[in-house]
């Protein structure tokens, strides 16, 4: 009886050491860039501490607009552990995202991050899709936040008359994309234009005095 319950005590407690995130060892960690990766492992190598500086720890990539000429007049940009040496071991990642007018972001999920999604300029709206497939979505204005949860189909078209910027943080330094749309539909202007419409009409219902929250979107 007693080895039996001993037994069950070592057991959880290695379940919940294994659950558990495991914290830094060091202050910092930024990714070593230099020679070729011969070990590989569940995330980056650390730089040497002694070479480690101040630049390591800023990045200017999203400081620049994506490429939005193309079918759906928006591009994302990340900015990961592999190209941001700083974020290495934090858990984290950034991302910005440029909408055109009547720009779409189509839905897609990450498999390792919930994401925060602040709208830094324009009106853009924003919604996810649960395992119920209920659409949850919002217009958000500038200076506005929406969360989208780890997994969940999410997406996002710009409803303003300018162009819109997003910024993203991610709770990964490699959050993974699942562009299930682009995999599994072929979208001509048509289907594009008509998948547009159908969510700024749903957008259009937050104008009822207590506004809508949350729907079944059909034929997404």
């Amino acid at each position: 009886m007693n080895s039996a319950l001993f037994f069950c005590i070592f057991l959880s407690t290695c379940i919940n050491i294994c659950l558990a995130d495991t914290d830094n060892l060091q202050d910092t960690c930024p990714t070593a860039t230099t020679g070729k990766q011969t070990v590989f492992i569940n995330g980056f190598p650390c730089k040497n501490p002694n070479s480690i500086v101040a630049s390591d720890f800023k990045s200017s990539k999203l400081s620049s607009p994506g490429d939005t000429d193309n079918f759906l007049h928006s591009s994302v940009t990340f900015n990961t552990a592999a190209d941001f040496p700083g974020l290495n071991t934090l858990g984290l990642s950034i991302a910005r995202t440029d909408l055109e007018v009547s720009g779409l972001m189509m839905p897609h999920s990450h498999p390792r991050a919930s994401e925060m999604f602040f709208v830094s300029k324009g009106v853009v709206i924003a919604g996810f899709i649960d395992t119920q497939n209920k659409l949850f979505q919002k217009t958000l204005q500038p200076g506005e936040v929406f969360v989208f949860p780890q997994g969940l189909l999410h997406f996002c078209v710009n409803n303003g008359f300018n162009s819109a910027v997003v910024f993203s943080v991610l709770n990964s330094q490699n959050p993974g994309t699942v562009n299930i749309a682009d995999a599994m539909l072929e979208f001509d202007d048509d289907t594009l234009n008509k998948l547009v419409r159908k969510i700024k009409s749903v957008a259009a219902l937050e104008v009822n005095a207590h506004g809508i929250q949350n729907a079944t979107l059909t034929r997404f």
